[in-house]
């Protein structure tokens, strides 16, 4: 997925959140500003080109000093879709960018 494309999107409020996100997202305190900062700053740190579900990324992005993970791919009406977002940490993510091995 082409980052400036994601980041056109939220900054035009074309996105929607899976139920999951929007779960996950409340579970850790995760505001939809949050998510939007954490896009429009973030980094794509891993791509699922063959998803079965569709084409998604790993975006890493931050919101306050906060590293948050947000995985998107597309809406069947184009928009972007947030699929799910999360805080990385142990034992999964050993650093924000580096997973641990084996730890998916």
């Amino acid at each position: 997925m082409n980052l400036e494309e994601i980041k056109a999107s939220v900054k035009k409020d074309e996105f929607v959140l899976s139920q999951h996100a929007h779960e996950e997202r409340q579970a850790e305190s995760i505001s939809i500003d949050d998510i939007k900062t954490a896009i429009l700053n973030g980094e794509v740190i891993e791509s699922y080109p063959e998803d079965k579900r569709g084409e998604s990324c790993l975006i890493l992005g931050y919101s306050n000093v906060r590293p948050i993970h947000i995985v998107c791919g597309r809406a069947k009406i184009g928009w972007l879709k947030i699929i799910t977002v999360y805080i990385p940490s142990r034992p999964k993510w050993i650093t924000p960018k580096q997973r641990y091995k084996g730890g998916k």
